[in-house]
């Protein structure tokens, strides 16, 4: 996984966001801006559904801290679009359908449930500072409090 004081690898991917046609996100364009990028195993599922809504709530927060959060998963444009559309998602949702983002970050990994592993998004967030640089890594997030966390995060971050 990405670790604190790395530079955040760079990506160009679709993104989606409420009331918008999907179009390209380049994470360097996004400085001098703070990036909170959040990765989620699935769109419309429970913990992945609180998350975005948390993020979303706290949407106002974010902008006056000078940050914009991103939330990445495997899922494709379309169904981030439903996914926006049903929730009302004022979150930016990239589409990694390949995986390679989430392979760079590290967030792709060996999960084990009820006894069976398999690969999936391990629930990770890495606050981005105004230089690219990873200042911040909260690797397998709990989702309950989470976002006020992260907002708090990019309030100290000058």
């Amino acid at each position: 996984m990405i670790a604190i004081g790395e530079k955040a690898p760079d990506f160009t991917l679709p993104v989606t966001r409420t009331g918008a046609e999907p179009e390209e996100l380049t994470l360097s364009a996004l400085a001098p801006r703070k990036v909170v990028l959040y990765f989620y195993p699935k769109d419309d599922t429970p913990g992945c559904t609180t998350e975005a809504l948390d993020f979303t709530r706290l949407g106002p927060d974010f902008d006056a801290a000078g940050a914009i959060v991103v939330g990445i998963s495997k899922d494709s444009a379309k169904s981030h679009a439903k996914f926006c559309a049903k929730h009302a998602l004022g979150v930016a949702l990239v589409s990694d359908e390949a995986g390679t983002v989430c392979d760079a970050f590290g967030t792709w990994v060996e999960k084990n449930m009820y006894g069976r592993t398999s690969m999936g998004i391990q629930r990770a967030t890495f606050l981005i500072d105004a230089t690219g640089t990873v200042a911040q890594v909260w690797p397998k997030v709990s989702v309950k409090g989470h976002a006020e966390a992260v907002l708090a995060a990019v309030q100290a971050l000058t």
